[in-house]
């Protein structure tokens, strides 16, 4: 029995928490920043959370995360991107808009995995790549406008997809990095990214002294939230394959449909639907594709 197929119920379920997290987790962060806390505090703090409690989970060993080859900084800092940008562009952008744009990854990964693999998309890696140029090029399009992303929420979310594709392929020329490695670049790449771009951030900065218990705890359970959801689908897709990982994390798009209407009241057009379907097919059928060429 491989690694892949060793505990299949846990790694289904572990990908399923992570699906529901991610298809939720917009809403929380965006009550911190009605509260006045942007997207960049608020993914610092939380993920100074997650780090922590991660931190006090693998205590007999975090030392040895200093001593980390190069792969995973250059991981850490891919992740850390797709999970900033992710988190930003969810607050300010339509939930589902941001969601699709985000799941032109497969699109991403066959060309990355060309560029820097050296791996052939084939024919069916073109007609993934044609499905889903044509499904975003039907989502996004408007009259006398070009069909791009509408607004720098949109163009994160494009980039968040782009970061999700690279951070795939670059964790598969680093396998020999533990769990626990995987988990910290993440945490960690969060942290460094959202620094960087701290200076940047459009919002002043919040008062936090003046802050209710009630936010403080919402924060607190965000962090606990993205250390567990971090564990479960690192979890998860170490032990399934990486064409089921795929199918399976399309749940998350079903959950941002269903929160997304009944927590903001935002609905997508007809077109827009209609793209998102052609999206969300080259998305499947890139999943039944081999795992040379998606994963």
């Amino acid at each position: 029995m491989n690694r892949a197929t060793k505990h299949p119920a846990f790694a289904t379920y572990g990908l399923l928490f992570g699906a529901t997290v991610w298809g939720v987790i917009w809403y929380p962060y965006r009550l911190l920043e009605t509260a006045g806390i942007s997207g960049i505090v608020s993914s610092i703090a939380t993920y100074t959370v997650a780090l922590l409690l991660g931190a006090a989970v693998f205590a007999p060993g975090w030392r040895r995360l200093l001593h980390l080859p190069r792969a995973a900084l250059l991981l850490a800092l891919t992740a850390g991107w797709t999970n900033l940008s992710y988190v930003v562009a969810v607050i300010d952008g339509e939930v589902m808009r941001v969601m699709l744009l985000f799941y032109l990854a497969p699109l991403w990964t066959l060309l990355l995995s060309r560029l820097l693999l050296g791996e052939r998309a084939g024919l069916r890696g073109l007609l993934v790549i044609a499905l889903s140029l044509c499904g975003a090029f039907v989502m996004l399009w408007q009259a006398n406008a070009l069909p791009l992303p509408q607004n720098s929420a949109e163009w994160l979310g494009l980039s968040s997809g782009i970061g999700f594709a690279l951070t795939n392929v670059l964790t598969r020329r680093a396998r020999h990095l533990s769990l626990q490695s995987k988990s910290f670049a993440v945490w960690v790449g969060v942290l460094l990214v959202a620094l960087v771009f701290l200076p940047f951030d459009t919002m002043p900065p919040p008062q936090l002294a003046q802050f209710p218990l009630s936010l403080w705890l919402l924060v607190a359970g965000i962090g606990l939230l993205l250390a567990l959801v971090t564990l479960a689908v690192q979890f998860g897709v170490t032990h399934t394959r990486a064409n089921r990982a795929s199918v399976i994390f399309m749940f998350e798009l079903v959950v941002a449909a269903i929160s997304s209407y009944l927590l903001a009241g935002e609905t997508l057009f007809v077109h827009e639907w209609v793209g998102g379907a052609m999206i969300v097919a080259a998305a499947l059928y890139a999943a039944s594709m081999k795992e040379k060429v998606v994963s």
